[in-house]
């Protein structure tokens, strides 16, 4: 079985309950209020567990086996990393096939431009003079929303993107729903080539209680992680630090954070925003998606 966790620090959730499904067998656990946190990510389809910190993580392990004999594999959770576009373009996705009786033929032009962030998906059609019967819009806009969720650079969902199909043409016999779907789709892959395709990665917001002592080197720390501290206040003899930070960055950071302030630091963090990742860490992110898709092809075979 496989369930992935997520670390954290010092934070308190609601909750009295989860879950789990594994061997066919669903077992309810019992979680501590205000103390552990399960969800499932609703992107990279993780069981996500979330305590106050490592050990927190690995006592509940300990406890599914003991209580259940639930053999349970932690890992760090994959970062839900998304894509979009930074400028616009025009394409055009024609389909033409023929093999013998029936043959296939769907012919869209399509535009694309960004939309602000948060904004997700939208689709307007402005075909005019009935160049793609009217039957055939849904199936435009079905083959551009697959592509969405397939990602373009790295197989990460498409978001804030607007796309606008404004011309095209059909055949009376040859055209159907999947043509025009599957010439969306090229369409719509020709025009992210030409629009600047960028990847997103999702940003925590990070509260790290420290001592006074300690402060520079928790600043020190997250400097190093691409955090970008945001204030300080002072909390009796410690300080509280705000900070943003890449959640790529802090997957780990409660054993890191214990090493660093010998045990008396703690951190909470929740979800903050997407933002663009820098190139020589998109680039990576493109590598790593690349091999992963290509061993995954080396198991099938």
């Amino acid at each position: 079985m496989d369930w992935r966790r997520q670390q954290r620090s010092g934070g308190g959730f609601c909750g009295a309950g989860g879950v789990l499904q594994g061997h066919g067998h669903e077992f309810r656990v019992g979680i501590e209020p205000a103390a552990l946190e399960m969800h499932r990510d609703p992107q990279t389809h993780e069981i996500i567990l979330s305590g106050t910190g490592q050990m927190h993580i690995e006592v509940t392990v300990e406890k599914l086996k003991r209580k259940f004999n639930v053999e349970v594999e932690l890992q760090s959770p994959k970062v839900p990393y998304k894509e979009t576009i930074k400028g616009r373009a025009e394409a055009q996705g024609k389909y033409k096939r023929q093999s013998g009786g029936r043959g296939q033929y769907g012919d869209c032009w399509l535009k694309i431009e960004p939309l602000a962030r948060g904004k997700g998906f939208e689709f307007e059609d402005k075909i005019v003079g009935g160049a793609i019967p009217r039957q055939f819009i849904p199936s435009v806009e079905k083959g551009v929303r697959n592509t969405l969720v397939e990602g373009f650079l790295a197989g990460y969902p498409l978001l804030d993107v607007k796309v606008t199909v404004f011309d095209g043409s059909y055949h009376d016999v040859d055209s159907s729903d999947m043509a025009f779907q599957i010439a969306a789709s090229m369409g719509f892959k020709a025009a992210l080539e030409k629009a600047r395709p960028i990847i997103l990665e999702p940003m925590v917001a990070l509260e790290v209680s420290c001592p006074d002592e300690c402060m520079g080197d928790v600043i020190g720390d997250l400097n190093s992680r691409r955090g970008k501290v945001l204030g300080m206040d002072t909390k009796g003899h410690g300080q509280i630090i705000k900070a943003l930070v890449p959640m790529s960055e802090v997957l780990k950071y409660a054993p890191d954070l214990r090493s660093i302030t010998s045990g008396r630091g703690s951190f909470e963090q929740h979800f903050s925003h997407y933002e663009e990742a820098p190139p020589p860490v998109a680039e990576k992110i493109i590598r790593d998606s690349a091999a992963a898709r290509e061993a995954g092809k080396q198991q099938v075979h």
